[in-house]
């Protein structure tokens, strides 16, 4: 399956960018990570989990018959599976870096694969996946926030949800970083786009929907990444999009 697929971070209105991402067409492997922890933390923490992910599509992909680094439930599939030993070795690499000036650092990451049986997608934070299909936008992992966690409860948040929309309950190479795995189902002519908060929070649903229209998925991602930061997006900005193609 040949993928239009592509990425494009900018450092936002931020003296660094923590923020790290890999477009790995080859494999079916797309993620984006949000560092946390403060300028050397984050950026050291969003690199080990796209690496890490990275690393472990390609070596099982090389071997097929290699030894997955945890144990395999025979209840997902293959796409499932890599994602979530991805996740479970990045927090594994994270814990045993978070010493001296590291001790603090941590990361978002949400991370789709496209394979044979299908696709599925991994998260653990606020950065998000989308999918543009027919028209219509919406978003297929719910942050893991203090937000999200109160409006489950039936609750809205005190003083809106701008107060509270920056604290996230999980996070890789924290004691809470449990990954919620997803199996999605993927289109022809569907797209996809994996962003940071510094992307979805200027622009919203209305600003991501026309650029996803783009001709091609570069074009798209420097669209998008263009218009957050003319929208005021202090943050750092990450998009990546892939659009699975027509038969």
């Amino acid at each position: 399956m040949q993928i239009d697929s592509a990425g494009q971070t900018h450092v936002g209105r931020r003296p660094h960018n923590e923020d790290a991402y890999c477009v790995l067409p080859e494999l079916g492997l797309f993620v984006v990570a949000d560092g946390l922890g403060g300028q050397e933390g984050g950026e050291v923490a969003s690199r080990c989990v796209v690496d890490t992910f990275a690393g472990l599509g390609l070596r099982l992909e090389k071997d097929r018959d290699a030894t997955w680094p945890d144990a395999v439930d025979p209840r997902r599939s293959r796409e499932e599976n890599m994602l979530a030993a991805c996740a479970a070795l990045a927090q594994r690499n994270l814990i045993a870096q978070r010493v001296g000036r590291l001790r603090e650092m941590a990361s978002t990451v949400v991370a789709l694969a496209v394979g044979e049986h299908g696709a599925a997608v991994v998260h653990v934070g606020d950065s998000r996946l989308y999918r543009l299909r027919d028209g219509k936008l919406e978003a297929l992992t719910r942050d893991h926030s203090l937000i999200e966690e109160l409006r489950a409860a039936g609750m809205e948040p005190p003083g809106g949800p701008a107060n509270l929309r920056h604290l996230i309950t999980r996070a890789l190479g924290t004691d809470n970083a449990e990954p919620t795995v997803q199996r999605l189902d993927a289109r022809t002519g569907d797209v996809f786009l994996l962003c940071s908060d510094g992307l979805y929070e200027p622009l919203g649903l209305d600003g991501l929907v026309p650029r996803l229209h783009a001709a091609t998925a570069q074009e798209a991602c420097d669209a998008l990444v263009s218009a957050a930061f003319e929208a005021g997006g202090r943050d750092n900005i990450t998009a990546v999009v892939l659009r699975v193609p027509e038969a």
